[in-house]
C-alpha cells in the first residue's frame, strides 16, 4: 500500500457545507496511520487554531510514547476571480475559481492570512475572492493544488477551453514552480439502487477532466496529487451531510431539483484512497512529498499589545535605556517591592527571559514608572496627601506585581479608554465587575469605582504571579455609547490594528432536532413535542447532548424506534449534526487591539 495524506479537507467551519469535527478527523487520520493532514475550509481559516491546538495536544502524548509527531498542514480553499482584480464587482464573477493553498512554514502561513484577509476586506462579492495580483504578491512559501471541478484548470477543460487551461497551468507553474500540483478527484457512486439519491453526474466529468490533466501534467512536468474533497468523517455520515445541505440551501429532502453531493466525500482511509487511485500511484505518494515540505511550527505567541503613547513631558524610552543598567533592571524585577528577597540566580534568569529579555524589559520599566505616576496621583486624590500607610503599602505592592508580570502597558491602555469614555465621550461606564474590583491601583486609575480597602477585597484574586495570564477587567458601557468607545479606540490605535471577535453558533441539542425535523417534513406539532420533551437539565450531572437526553426521555426513545422513518431519521441524523457549526457572528463587545495590522499577526 502506498502511503497517503489528505490535502483537501473541509471541517464544520465550511459553514453548513462541512460536517466534520476537527477532533474526529485528526483521530481518524492517526488511527489509520496517516502522518499528517491538511484542513482547507471554504474561504476561511476559522478552524486553524483549533486544529493546531488539538494536534499539539496529541503530539505531547505521541512524544511520550516515542512516536513521530502528527503534522498539521494549515490551508484554505480560496476563491480566485475569473476576470481581473478582486475589487471589481462583476455579476459574472460572483464566486471565482477554487484553489487549494497550503502553508509550508510560518512565512507561508502569514502570506495565507494576507490572501484570505484581503479577500474578505477588499474582494468580497458573494464569496471572499482573491486574484492573481495578490497571489503574485503573497506567493512565497505556499503550496498550491488545482482543486476540484470548480478549479480554473478543470473548469476550462470541461468547457473545451484547452488553451485557457494551458495558460492557467503555465501561470501557476511559473509563479509557484515545484510547489504547484495538479489535482485529481474521483467520486464514483457505486450504489446501483436508483432510489439512492446522489450526484452521479460528477464522476464522468471528473474522469473527463482527469484524462486531460494527466496528459498536461506529463507535458509540463508537473506532479499530480489525488484528494477526496472530504466533507464528512465516515461513510455513515453521508445522509446526515445531505440533511445539512438541505439546511444550507433551504430545500426539502425530497426536492427533485436540490443540490446533491456524490456521498463519496468522506475522510477515506489510506486503503480506500489506494483502491480509488491504484492506476496513478504517484498521485498518492506525492501527497507525502507535500507533507515533507511542510514544517512544524507553533501559532502561539505572547499578546501583541500596542505601545501606549506616553507623553514626552514624562520622558522617553531612550532616556530610560540610558538611565538604568541591565543589572539595575535585573535587581528590580527579581526582588520584591521593597528590593528584598531576590530570586535565586537561575530563577531570576528564567523570569527575565519569560518577560522577553532586557530589550523588552526597558519598555516595561518605562511603562511601569508612568503607570506609577498616574496611580499615585489618583491615590492622593482619593485617599488624601500624604497617603495613609496601608494605602501606600498596597499601591506599592500592586504596582510591583503588575510590573514584574509585564502588564503595565495593559493597564495604561484600559484606563485610557475608560476615562476617555467617561470624561470625553459622555458614555456611561459601569463601576467595575469581577476580580478587578480587588485592585486599589485599578481604583486609583479610574478603571473601577469601588474602594477595595473599604470592602476588604483581595487583590490576589485579580492578579497572581503564580498564574501568569492577562488580567480580566470586565467593563460595562451603555448600549448607545459602546460604538463611540470602539470608534475612539480604532481611531487611536489604527483601524487595521483593531478587530471585532468572531462568534460561532453551533447546532445545540434542541436546535439540531428542530432543523432535521424540518428537513424531514415532520409535522410541526410533532417536532415541537419532541423538542419540549428534552429536559433543561439531565439527572445525575449527565452532560447535555441528544444521546444522553434520549436515555432520560421516553418520548425520544419512542421516536428513535418509531415505525415512521421520518421520526427515526430525525433522531438518527440530529445526533450526527449536533455540535456542528451553524453560522458565525460578531461578539457584542469583544474587541482586539494589536500593535500590528491584524492581518500581519
Amino acid at each position: 500500500m502506498i502511503d497517503f495524506v489528505h490535502l483537501h479537507v473541509h471541517t464544520y467551519y465550511s459553514l453548513l457545507d462541512g460536517q466534520a469535527s476537527i477532533k474526529k478527523l485528526v483521530d481518524k487520520a492517526i488511527a489509520d496511520g496517516m502522518k499528517g493532514m491538511a484542513i482547507t475550509d471554504h474561504g476561511v481559516m476559522f478552524g486553524i487554531k483549533e486544529f493546531h491546538d488539538y494536534c499539539m495536544e496529541v503530539n505531547v502524548k505521541r512524544k511520550k510514547e516515542g512516536l513521530e509527531p502528527f503534522k498539521p498542514i494549515f490551508g484554505c480553499e480560496i476563491y480566485v476571480t475569473r476576470h481581473g482584480r478582486k475589487e471589481v464587482k462583476d455579476k459574472d464573477d460572483r464566486g471565482g475559481y477554487h484553489l487549494i493553498v497550503l502553508a509550508k512554514n510560518e512565512r507561508g502561513y502569514k502570506n495565507l492570512i494576507k490572501l484570505v484577509s484581503n479577500a474578505w476586506v477588499d474582494g468580497f462579492y458573494n464569496r471572499p475572492r482573491t486574484d492573481r495580483f495578490d497571489l503574485e504578491q503573497y506567493h512565497e512559501d505556499l503550496i498550491v493544488c488545482s482543486a476540484c471541478l470548480a478549479g480554473e484548470v478543470p473548469a476550462k477543460i470541461l468547457k473545451g477551453d484547452i488553451e485557457g487551461a494551458r495558460e492557467a497551468i503555465e501561470w501557476y507553474h511559473n509563479l509557484f514552480g515545484d510547489d504547484y500540483y495538479l489535482e485529481l478527484q474521483r467520486h464514483e457512486v457505486k450504489n446501483p439502487d436508483p432510489s439512492f439519491r446522489a450526484n452521479r453526474e460528477t464522476f464522468p466529468l471528473q474522469q473527463k477532466a482527469n484524462k486531460v490533466i494527466i496528459e498536461l501534467a506529463k507535458e509540463y512536468g508537473i506532479k499530480l496529487v489525488c484528494t477526496n474533497d472530504s466533507h464528512f468523517v465516515d461513510q455513515d455520515n453521508a445522509e446526515a451531510h445531505d440533511h445539512l445541505l438541505c439546511l444550507a440551501t433551504q430545500k426539502d429532502l425530497d426536492d427533485p431539483s436540490r443540490m446533491l453531493y456524490s456521498k463519496q466525500e468522506w475522510f477515506k482511509t489510506r486503503e480506500e484512497m489506494n483502491e480509488v487511485f491504484a492506476d496513478v500511484p504517484e498521485a498518492l505518494s506525492n501527497t507525502l512529498e507535500i507533507l515533507d515540505k511542510v514544517e512544524v511550527y507553533s501559532l502561539d505567541h505572547d499578546p501583541i499589545m500596542p505601545f501606549f503613547p506616553i507623553p514626552e513631558s514624562f520622558g522617553t524610552e531612550e532616556e530610560w535605556r540610558r538611565k538604568f543598567t541591565e543589572q539595575q533592571l535585573y535587581d528590580e524585577f527579581t526582588s520584591d517591592e521593597n528590593g528584598q528577597n531576590q530570586l535565586p540566580k537561575d530563577a531570576g534568569k528564567k523570569k527575565i527571559a519569560k518577560l522577553g529579555g532586557y530589550e523588552k524589559l526597558y519598555r516595561i520599566k518605562f511603562e511601569a514608572d508612568y503607570l506609577a505616576e498616574l496611580a499615585y496621583k489618583g491615590a492622593r486624590r482619593l485617599y488624601g496627601d500624604p497617603l495613609p500607610d496601608d494605602v501606600a503599602e498596597r499601591v506599592k505592592f500592586e504596582l510591583h506585581i503588575m510590573k514584574t508580570m509585564g502588564f503595565p502597558g495593559y493597564f495604561l491602555i484600559v484606563q485610557d479608554f475608560i476615562n476617555s469614555a467617561r470624561d470625553e465621550l459622555g458614555v456611561m461606564v459601569g463601576p467595575g465587575r469581577g476580580s478587578a474590583a480587588g485592585s486599589v491601583v485599578a481604583y486609583c486609575l479610574g478603571i473601577t469605582k469601588i474602594d477595595p480597602l473599604k470592602y476588604d477585597l483581595l487583590f490576589e484574586r485579580f492578579l497572581n504571579p503564580d498564574r501568569i495570564s492577562l488580567p480580566d477587567i470586565d467593563t460595562d458601557f451603555d448600549d448607545d455609547g459602546r460604538g463611540k468607545v470602539l470608534k475612539w479606540v480604532e481611531d487611536k490605535y489604527g483601524h487595521e490594528n483593531c478587530a471585532h471577535i468572531i462568534t460561532y453558533a453551533t447546532m445545540a441539542t434542541k436546535n439540531s432536532l428542530k432543523d432535521v425535523a424540518r428537513v424531514e417534513k415532520v409535522p410541526l406539532q410533532v417536532a415541537n413535542e419532541l423538542v419540549k420533551a428534552i429536559p433543561d437539565r439531565l439527572p445525575d450531572g449527565m452532560k447535555m447532548n441528544l444521546t444522553n437526553a434520549i436515555k432520560c426521555t421516553p418520548e425520544l426513545q419512542e421516536a428513535e424506534k418509531s415505525s415512521d422513518p421520518k421520526l427515526r431519521h430525525t433522531i438518527q441524523y440530529a445526533k450526527m449534526l449536533e455540535g456542528n457549526v451553524r453560522g458565525s457572528g460578531i461578539h457584542a463587545c469583544g474587541f482586539i487591539i494589536s500593535s500590528l495590522p491584524i492581518s500581519d499577526v
